[in-house]
């Protein structure tokens, strides 16, 4: 449970702003989204080496 205390002369808007700041961090929504569908060990992995390739392609481009 996320609890968010109000501060005196806080404005409703940076309460909700802290909220949903901490409700991003749980990484409730994320988590959801990736229960609705199945998916194999062997395609995750597949697209953590994708994604591992390409953010080295982009580090060697940007050094060299």
């Amino acid at each position: 449970m996320i609890i968010v205390n109000v501060k005196e002369n806080e404005s409703i808007e940076k309460a909700l702003k802290r909220f949903k700041k901490k409700f991003d961090k749980t990484g409730a929504v994320r988590e959801l989204r990736a229960r609705q569908a199945f998916t194999k060990p062997s395609v995750k992995n597949r697209a953590q080496k994708i994604k591992a390739a390409y953010k080295q392609h982009l580090q060697e481009a940007a050094n060299g």
